[in-house]
C-alpha cells in the first residue's frame, strides 16, 4: 500500500478536484436555470403578444399591421426555439457536469476508503507489537522470578 503521507496527498488532490467539479456543476446549474426563466419570458410575451394582437384584430386592423404581426409572430417563434436549443444544450452539460462531479466524488472515497484501511492495518499491527511485547515481558517475567527458599 502507498505511504499514509502520499494518500493523504492523494486525498487533498481529489477534494480539491471534488471541489472544482462542484463549482463547475453549480455554474451549470445556474445557466440552467438562466436559460430556462429566459425561455419562459419569451413564451409568455409571445402569449401576450397573440393576445394583444387577437383583441386588436377583433376590433380590425389593417393588413399591412396584420403582416407585421405575423412577421413579428415568426421571430419569437425563432428565438423560441432557439432558446430551447440553449435549454436543451445546458441541460447536457448540466448532466456531464454531475457525471464528472459523481466521477470526482468516487475517486475521493476511493483514497479516503484506502487511507482508513491503511490506518487500521496499522493499528491491528501496532496491537499485534503490543501483545506481543507483553507477553514476552510475562514470559521474562516469570522465568527470572526470584525462587522464595
Amino acid at each position: 500500500m502507498a505511504a499514509p503521507s502520499a494518500l493523504e496527498t492523494l486525498i487533498d488532490l481529489a477534494h480539491r478536484e471534488t471541489d472544482d467539479a462542484a463549482k463547475h456543476l453549480g455554474a451549470a446549474l445556474r445557466a440552467g436555470e438562466e436559460a430556462s426563466q429566459k425561455l419562459d419570458l419569451l413564451k409568455q410575451y409571445r402569449d401576450d403578444y397573440n393576445t394583444r394582437c387577437q383583441a386588436s384584430l377583433a376590433q380590425g386592423i389593417s393588413a399591412t399591421h396584420f403582416m407585421n404581426f405575423q412577421a413579428f409572430m415568426q421571430k419569437l417563434d425563432c428565438a423560441i426555439a432557439g432558446q430551447q436549443n440553449v435549454v436543451d444544450d445546458t441541460r447536457h452539460r448540466i448532466a456531464d457536469a454531475r457525471t464528472a462531479w459523481q466521477r470526482c466524488e468516487r475517486k475521493k472515497m476511493s483514497f479516503v476508503t484506502l487511507a482508513d484501511r491503511a490506518d487500521q492495518a496499522a493499528a491491528r499491527h501496532e496491537l499485534r507489537r503490543e501483545q506481543k511485547q507483553n507477553d514476552e515481558f510475562a514470559a521474562r517475567r516469570t522465568l527470572y522470578k526470584p525462587n522464595p527458599s
